[in-house]
Parts: structure tokens; C-alpha cells; sequence
């Protein structure tokens, strides 16, 4: 039986191929996914170790870091890493040498003025020579590190993207003016941060220090060992010389190191998880072909089939032998999965550091057994499950069956028996899903989705005839003859006719969904901007730091500034405990109303003017908080002192969730604390004019952002757009197997319907009209698919929607038309290209020879 499988698999490799690309896409994308993730996790774990590799010890003050990346946002409780700590850990037995480390953001504007890197990962820090005249750190590739506070270092792919050689003036910026330094040196980094794309600025010690800290103080010392000295005693050492403070940790080098591998372990673990839930998606829609295959390939060996039967070959043995054809076809195709899995880690990789300039770190290509075996493991097991079904239906053709060729229609019962269970899996699936809704539970929903598609999957059989019978008419008044035997022959077998649709349903359904949420969260977030700001700009930093106190003092002076107010959060504690601390917002009351929407639920806005607290509903709801209720604060400078619930501002309408004047708050704010942003109306309106000297009033910091509300809206876009494209693109693999699958189940047909065809021939219908025939059916069969995904689409994409009804004020589910009739013509375009060869077959078949056939 073995040998007559592996016969069957060659007479029948045509008609496999298009199964055997399924499975192969699969699991190319499974093994490129795990190969590009263990080579990633490699190479930047071999990065970070040679980042560790002169340091023995490091003690870090995790206050100040945080200090250092929000300019002042934390108070500064108790005592600090200081030159004198410095120079003590330096003197230490064993220690060869203690580096002073300093860190924040800084922006390097181009010499058009823009941003160089995406905000986020541009960072400052401190250049520490040696005594060579060179931070062992940042390797020099040109020129010399900067000596005071007018001179700065970049790194090479800064310099080279911002177009700077050595003697240049470059802008730099922190979060406030810009500065104008003359470039001194380019250096080399291993920063991931500076890698990923961003940008490294470096300064003298005191210029970094006056920067991000104060004089004399440091977030890091980094000590190194001397000869023979032993980590482990160097760090107890060290322990006894530093501070003791709760913000100050020391920490051996080797283990930042296993910690740092530990980090780079879980975010390379949620890559390869994320893509392999896309690889999934793509071998799922495989299994729809690769049943299809098989049923219909056992359809078409009714005869061979029901004869082996004859001769004395049992049930078992026919349904291992159809096994054994999906064995070795998933064999066959995994193996192959697996190299193009690897070429696509490749392309991936090169891709990356290519065009899109992500910089990846370099290293060889892993490719370990795990991943072998997975990729074809996975491959095989999913060609074998999907081949079962078809394989038990081959061993219960009777051997009276090869008296005649004709296909072995389903039985009443199984049809019964399919449509039952579809029909429970779709009344459970929309019982958890109206559920879902109610309750606002997102994996209740999640779970109502799964169990509505597999119940509809299950059903398509029995949806196929009335849905496909809305189109019939159309291509029968349209087409005549060729459209009348499409749609005749686009419902004949109906599971047949289903399998195929359902490959491509699952695809459209998931796009759609993506569409739908995508549109809704868009103006949901739009009208929030044009209903719940008022002022005409915002101008904050790019990435989400606090903003000089200066700048604001700047706008107050820019002519065309109507009316302006600062945002500032700060932590206050209202109790004893760790958890009774909460986040203060404090805004010009005077202002504040032309400004922004403030809505009371309870008492007055003018409660700021006086003085007094608003909190947001959910805030008072939650806390027990009463119109008239004094909460005592402890501010971040350690005063104590007490505000009064003034008013209780309506759910959605809050800018902060507890809201106090600046005349109260910013006099507690620590020395160089910053602001969250500033909000400005202009006199005349949201004007050209007006946001060019707003931008002139920040002395042109690439770090500020000045924007409007179109910039507002079109940034949300931008990022929503971003991670709908990236979607889309995973999401692109599982059409590209359904598009497989229609292009088998046609050229299939075409093989099974040969002797049909060609009396069609004989009693005149031409070539044309073949052709036709054969067109319409894939079309009927693709737009099929087509409604039943956008359907269903759009149905999880409104569960969805409704859960965010309360974390996003006004959602409401908006299914873009223009977008959705897309998706349907592509089904229909899908459709089309998916029969050109197999039309074409049709076509060019020898009529005599056709009607010969059995």
C-alpha cells in the first residue's frame, strides 16, 4: 500500500502541487519566523556581552535615571552618587578604575532643522576620557572627544545622516533652547537604543551633568577591575562605600549582563510568538486546501479505490495509504518550507538594515534543531490531520462502487449532522459574544468570534446555494450559457464549493476586522480632538519628556498668544501607603476654560479660580471622593498641605483625573521639574503665522513639537495606519494560500469535469465560452468568500468596538464603504486571476479525447 501511495503521489504530483505550495508557504513562514528570531536573539545577546566585558561592578541611582529622561519630573528623597562616592569606589582594593556616568534625551537637528531619529532614542550622555584620551565605551572614528560645554561627539550614522564632518555647528537640544556646538569627533556605539535607529550626543561630564542632573552628580559608576581582583568581593566592597538609599542599587557586571540576556530572551520570545500567530493563521487556511485536495482526489480514484477494495485491501490499509500520500506531500513541501524559511530570514534581516535602516547587530545565521524540527513536524502534522476526513470517507467506498466512476455523494445524515454542529458553534459563538459585550469582556468576545466563525465555517456548505444565487441571475442575463453553467456548477458540490470560499474567508474576515476597528478608533480619537481641546496648538516634547519651565515663560511673550496655560503632573501621596500616591495636574485656572472642555458633574469649574480640586467621575467613584471632601497631599518638595473637591468633572471630559491650580502646586515643584506641555489660543485663530513663532519662541528645538489639530489627528493616524499596514502584511501570506487553493480546486474541477467539457465542445460552445464558463465559477466561488468575510468582519469588528466604549469616549463602529466594496472587489479580482490557467486548460482540451475520458 506504501508503494501504491508513493505511485499515486507521482501520477497525481500536478494536481498536489498547488497543496504542496500551501504547506510550503506555511511553514516557510513558521521556520523563517524562528530562524530570524534565534539569529536576532543571538547577535544581541553577543552585543550585550561585550558591553559588560570591562565591568566589574555598576552601581546605579534609578532616581536619577529617571530624572535624567524626564528633566526633573521626580524629587530627589535621599542621598545621591556624587564625585566624592566616585573617587572613594576608585580608591577601593581591587578596583582598578570608576567611571562617572550621565544619560538623558538630546535631539540633533539636521541642517534643515528637522529631527534626526524618532525622538524616542535620542540620547545624551557623558564622554569619559581615559588616560589615552578616549572613552573605551564609544571607540573614536574620527577627530577627538569634546572637552567643554560648547563642543559635542556623535555617532557615525547620526553624523552621516545629518550630513556633519568634523568642524561643523551642529544643533543640539535637550528641552529647551538649542544649543550650537562645534563637532569635535564621531564615535562608535553598540547602544541599542542608537541602533535601532536613534542617535547618540555626547559631552564633557559637567556639560552632561548640567544638563540632565546637577554639578558633581551622576545616575551611574561603572567600576572596573583590577588584575586578579574578585567580582564578588569588589561588589561587597563597593556596597559598604556607596550610599545606602533605596534608590541605589550595585549590581555585578555579569549580572546586568544575564539580566540583560533575560530582557533580550522575552522580547525575541513575543516576536516569534506575535509572527508564528500569523504563521498559524496561513497554515490554518492551508488546511481548507489540503482537505479540498484530497476529498477531491479520492472523489476522482472512486473506481482505483473501490477496486483495491476488491482485490482484498481492508478500510485500514486505504486509509493509511491516502495518509501516506499526505505524509509524504507534507515531507516533501516542509523540507523545502524550511530552506525558504531560512532565505526568508535572510531577506528579513538584510531588509531591515537595508532599506528600512534598522541597523541590526551583526552575527551568523542560527538555524538550530528545535527550529528543524518544528517547522517540519508542523508541516507534516498539519498536511496529515487535514488529509484525515478525506482518508476515513476513501475507506468507506464500497467495492461495489468500482462498477461506475461517479463521485459518491455525501449522505443525508453527515449533512445533518454538519449543519447541527455548525449550527450550535454559531448559537454558542453569538451567545458569547452578546455576553462579551454586555460585560465589556474582551476575552469573552475573543472566545464569541472563535466559536461564530468556526460555526459558520462548519455552515458555508448550506450558505453557499442562497448566497451564490444572488449572483446567478446577473451573470446568466449578462453572459447567457457560460454564466447559467457557472453558477450551476459553483453550487453542485457545495462542501467542495465551501472548502475553497472558506480559505479565503478567513483572510477578508480578518482585514476587515482590522479595517473596521482601525476606522472607528480613528474618529473616535478625531473627535476627541475637535470637541475636548479648544486650544488652537499644543506644544510639547516629541517623546514624551517634560518640557523646560522656560518655554513657557518664551510663549507668554510670542505676539499672536491669546490665551495660554502648562500642563505639570506630579506625584503627590494623599495617604499613608505606598499605593495612596497618585498623579496631581496642575493648569493655569485663570485659562484653563478656553483651553480646554471642562464639564462638571458635580459643583463649579470656577472651584480652580478658587483654589479647589476637580476630579475626574472615575476617580470619585472609585476613591469615595464628595463634593466639599479635603484630601491631604504631601507635594514632591515634602510640604504637606491640603486641597477641597471643588467640582466632579464628567466621565470623558477630564483632561487629568485630579485637577488643581499652578498657583497651588508650582510652588512645591522641584527646582528644574518640568511641564508636560502647554496649550496656547491664538488671538486670530490657528494660523501659519502664529505656529511659526511658536516654533521661533522654542528657539527651533527639534525635540518640541508644535501642533494643531490636524497634526494631532494625523499623527494618530500615522501610528494606527502603521500598525494596520504592518497587519496587513502578515496577514498577506494567508490570502496568497487561499489564492492557491481556488487555482486547485479550478484546475481540479477542470481534470474531474474533462468528459463534460468536452460534450460542451461538441454541441458548440467555443473556446470563449469555456473559458467563461470556468472564470465565472472561481468568481462566484471568490465573492462567495468575499461576503461571508466582510460579514463576518464587520460583526467582531462592532463586538470589539463595543468593548473600548468606556476606555474611549464617542466610539462609535464605522465601516468605511469605499474600503469594504475594496475588499470585495479584490475577492472578485482574486477570483478571476485565480482561473486564468485553469481556464485556459479548459479551453485548449482536444474534444474527442475529452469525451473519451472517464
Amino acid at each position: 500500500m506504501f508503494r501504491t501511495a508513493l505511485r499515486n503521489v507521482l501520477a497525481h504530483k500536478g494536481r498536489l502541487l498547488m497543496t504542496t505550495l500551501a504547506v510550503l508557504l506555511g511553514t516557510a513562514f513558521v521556520a523563517g519566523t524562528l530562524v530570524f528570531s534565534d539569529t536576532l536573539g543571538e547577535a544581541l545577546r553577543t552585543q550585550n556581552s561585550r558591553s559588560y566585558t570591562d565591568i566589574a561592578v555598576t552601581v546605579s541611582d534609578h532616581e536619577a535615571v529617571d530624572r535624567g529622561y524626564d528633566h526633573g519630573g521626580r524629587a530627589t528623597t535621599g542621598p545621591t552618587l556624587t564625585e566624592q562616592t566616585r573617587a572613594k569606589v576608585a580608591a577601593l582594593p581591587g578596583a582598578a578604575e570608576a567611571r562617572g556616568v550621565v544619560s538623558g534625551f538630546a535631539g540633533i537637528a539636521d541642517k534643515k532643522g528637522a529631527l534626526i531619529g524618532d525622538g524616542f532614542s535620542t540620547t545624551g550622555t557623558n564622554y569619559v576620557p581615559g588616560a589615552d584620551g578616549t572613552d573605551p565605551r564609544y571607540p573614536l572614528v574620527e577627530g577627538r572627544g569634546p572637552r567643554n560645554a560648547s563642543e559635542v561627539a556623535l555617532d557615525t550614522r547620526t553624523a552621516a545622516k545629518g550630513g556633519f564632518k568634523v568642524g561643523d555647528t551642529v544643533r543640539v537640544a535637550v528641552n529647551g533652547p538649542v544649543m550650537e556646538l562645534r563637532l569635535t569627533g564621531t564615535l562608535h556605539t553598540n547602544d541599542p537604543r542608537v541602533t535601532a535607529g536613534g542617535s547618540l550626543a555626547a559631552f564633557d561630564t559637567d556639560t552632561a551633568q548640567r544638563l540632565y542632573l546637577s554639578p558633581g552628580r551622576f545616575a551611574e559608576l561603572d567600576v572596573k577591575a583590577a588584575p586578579g581582583a574578585d567580582d564578588a568581593a569588589l561588589l561587597a566592597a563597593v556596597r559598604q562605600a556607596v550610599p545606602r538609599a533605596d534608590s541605589i542599587e550595585a549590581r555585578t557586571g555579569r549580572e546586568l549582563a544575564a539580566e540583560q540576556d533575560r530582557m533580550i530572551k522575552q522580547s525575541t520570545r513575543f516576536l516569534s510568538t506575535f509572527l508564528l500567530g500569523f504563521a498559524g493563521i496561513a497554515l490554518f487556511v492551508g488546511v481548507f486546501i489540503i482537505a479540498n485536495t484530497f476529498t477531491m482526489l479520492v472523489a476522482q480514484r472512486t473506481k482505483e479505490l473501490a477496486l483495491l477494495r476488491a482485490v482484498g485491501a481492508t478500510r485500514r490499509q486505504i486509509t493509511r495509504s491516502v495518509l501516506a500520500e499526505a505524509l509524504l506531500v507534507g515531507l516533501t513541501a516542509s523540507v523545502a518550507g524550511l530552506l525558504a524559511g531560512i532565505g526568508i530570514a535572510v531577506g528579513l534581516k538584510a531588509l531591515l538594515n537595508g532599506p528600512m535602516d534598522a541597523n541590526l547587530p551583526d552575527g551568523p545565521l542560527i538555524v538550530a534543531p528545535s527550529t528543524v524540527v518544528a517547522a517540519i513536524a508542523v508541516g507534516v502534522l498539519v498536511t496529515v490531520l487535514a488529509a484525515w476526513l478525506p482518508a476515513r470517507r476513501a475507506s468507506r467506498i464500497a467495492p461495489v462502487a468500482a462498477m461506475s466512476a461517479v463521485e459518491q455523494p455525501a449522505t443525508q445524515k453527515s449533512l445533518v449532522l454538519r449543519n447541527t454542529v455548525g449550527l450550535l458553534f454559531s448559537l454558542a459563538g453569538a451567545g458569547a459574544l452578546a455576553a462579551g459585550v454586555g460585560g465589556k469582556e474582551v476575552k469573552l468576545v475573543g472566545l464569541g468570534a472563535a466559536a461564530l466563525l468556526i460555526g459558520v465555517f462548519v455552515l458555508t456548505p448550506l450558505l453557499s446555494r442562497p448566497l451564490i444565487a444572488l449572483f446567478a441571475p446577473l451573470l446568466r442575463a449578462l453572459y447567457g450559457t457560460p454564466g447559467k453553467l457557472a453558477g450551476e456548477n459553483a453550487v453542485r458540490n457545495p462542501r467542495r464549493t465551501a472548502a475553497t470560499a472558506s480559505a479565503l474567508t478567513i483572510g477578508v474576515t480578518l482585514i476587515t476586522s482590522l479595517t473596521v476597528i482601525g476606522a472607528s478608533v480613528n474618529q473616535a480619537v478625531d473627535k476627541a480632538a475637535a470637541t475636548e481641546l479648544k486650544a488652537d496648538y499644543t506644544v510639547a516634547m516629541r517623546n514624551g519628556s517634560m518640557l523646560s519651565s522656560d518655554v513657557a515663560a518664551q510663549i507668554a511673550r510670542t505676539p499672536g498668544v491669546r490665551a495660554m496655560s502648562t500642563e505639570r503632573s506630579v506625584p503627590v501621596t494623599t495617604g499613608q501607603g505606598e499605593d495612596d500616591s497618585e498623579w496631581l495636574t496642575a493648569v493655569d485656572a485663570a485659562t484653563i476654560d478656553q483651553l480646554a472642555v471642562v464639564k462638571v458633574r458635580e459643583g463649579s469649574a470656577d472651584a480652580l479660580r478658587q483654589g479647589k480640586l476637580l476630579v475626574s467621575s472615575s476617580v470619585a467613584d472609585h476613591g469615595g471622593h464628595r463634593l466639599g471632601d479635603t484630601l491631604a497631599v504631601t507635594y514632591p518638595d515634602g510640604a504637606k498641605g491640603s486641597l477641597t473637591v471643588g467640582g466632579v468633572l464628567e466621565a470623558g471630559t477630564a483632561p487629568a483625573p485630579l485637577l488643581a491650580p499652578e498657583a497651588v502646586v508650582g510652588p512645591h515643584a522641584l527646582p528644574g521639574s518640568g511641564l508636560n506641555k502647554v496649550l496656547v489660543k491664538g488671538a486670530d485663530g490657528a494660523t501659519e503665522e502664529l505656529k511659526q513663532a511658536l516654533r521661533d519662541a522654542t528657539g527651533g528645538n527639534p525635540l518640541i513639537a508644535v501642533k494643531g489639530e490636524k497634526e494631532v489627528k494625523a499623527e494618530n493616524r500615522e501610528i494606527l495606519t502603521g500598525i494596520l499596514n504592518m497587519m496587513y502584511g502578515l496577514l498577506g501570506m494567508s490570502v496568497v494560500i487561499a489564492v492557491l487553493g481556488v487555482v486547485n480546486t479550478m484546475a481540479m474541477s477542470v481534470f474531474e469535469r474533462r468528459r463534460e467539457i468536452g460534450m460542451l465542445r461538441a454541441i458548440g460552445l467555443d473556446r470563449l465560452g469555456i473559458r467563461r464558463m470556468v472564470r465565472l465559477e472561481s468568481l462566484l466561488i471568490a465573492l462567495f468568500g468575499g461576503l461571508v468575510g466582510v460579514g463576518l468582519g464587520v460583526l467582531v469588528a462592532w463586538a470589539g468596538v463595543r468593548t473600548m466604549a468606556d476606555s474611549l469616549k464617542g466610539i462609535t463602529t464605522v465601516v468605511p464603504p469605499l474600503q469594504t466594496a475594496g475588499f470585495l472587489l479584490a475577492a472578485a479580482v482574486i477570483g478571476l486571476l485565480a482561473a486564468l490557467w485553469p481556464a485556459h486548460r479548459a479551453a485548449r482540451m482536444d474534444v474527442l479525447d475529452a469525451i473519451k475520458s472517464e
